[in-house]
């Protein structure tokens, strides 16, 4: 049974919901207008669906120490973009299966940590160009929440959740203003669920989806799309990758990991108060500039 959606105070569209689209199809009504889509049969094949179980990553891999993140890691100051410990796989998985405790795993390359499991996972013929070298897994406990942004790298990305449902609220990079990006950045500090149109008034006229994604249903997120995660249950997914199909865009996503990360990092270990003060005063002056 689909979870039903809380009716949101933004101006939000349900993501359609297919099965049985051929590359063409793909390619011609969601990747060239960069408009997201749920596929519910993406990785139908894919032995990581009934295999990855909890039991199964705590008896191969349970021993393999892993960074581990919280809340602080979008907050200016000494935690920016920092993991907050580090710890054994085994007690992870443990402790948000269990005690709920906010921490995650995001970015982990299982092609670099674990690179046996790659052969569970099967790269699709829906696109060219998927990334065989990053194959990213996300780990967290239910009600842990990613703030909205939008991937550095620019790349398509294929987000399937293997255990655990997963709320998504999505808006195009066209909305940027709207949702007050912060310069040097891919974030913004709206608050999606609880959004204040008195101190942000143009997220009222932001046009956006909203997606409960299942276990076994993969989330097609756009090159630049803005994104907000909820973890409806603890739970785990893979995103696949692939270049936009424009040059100029990939170009723009090496250029935010070589320069504008950079300058971020840098400004924000020199002045991190000062620094993310600038940048809220200037994503008011440029959201609200004629």
């Amino acid at each position: 049974m689909e979870t039903a959606i809380k009716k949101s105070p933004l101006n939000l569209d349900e993501v359609e919901k297919v099965s049985g689209l051929s590359p063409d199809e793909f390619f011609q009504q969601y990747a060239l207008p960069e408009k997201p889509i749920v596929l519910k049969d993406f990785s139908a094949d894919w032995a990581a669906l009934k295999k990855w179980t909890p039991e199964y990553f705590i008896e191969k891999y349970g021993d393999n120490e892993v960074q581990v993140y919280n809340g602080s890691f979008s907050k200016p100051g000494k935690t920016y973009m920092g993991k907050a410990t580090t710890m054994k796989f085994s007690e992870y998985l443990n402790s948000i299966l269990n005690s709920g405790r906010d921490l995650r795993m995001f970015l982990y390359n299982i092609v670099s940590k674990a690179p046996e499991l790659k052969e569970d996972v099967v790269l699709p013929p829906l696109m060219k160009g998927f990334s065989k070298r990053f194959l990213f897994m996300f780990f967290g406990p239910k009600g842990a929440i990613t703030q909205i942004h939008y991937d550095i790298d620019m790349s398509h990305v294929f987000h399937t959740s293997i255990v655990g449902k997963k709320r998504f609220v999505l808006f195009p990079q066209s909305e940027s203003k709207k949702l007050y990006r912060h310069p040097f950045t891919i974030r913004s500090y709206v608050d999606v669920d609880n959004p204040d149109f008195e101190k942000y008034p143009l997220l009222k006229e932001a046009k956006g989806y909203e997606v409960v994604l299942e276990p076994g249903q993969t989330l097609f997120i756009p090159s630049g799309y803005w994104h907000h995660v909820v973890y409806e249950d603890a739970g785990y997914a893979i995103s696949l990758r692939c270049p936009h199909h424009h040059l100029s865009k990939r170009i723009e996503g090496v250029f935010n990991l070589l320069f504008m990360q950079m300058v971020d990092r840098l400004v924000n270990k020199l002045a991190p108060q000062k620094w993310f003060k600038w940048k809220e005063k200037r994503a008011f002056k440029d959201a609200h500039q004629n």
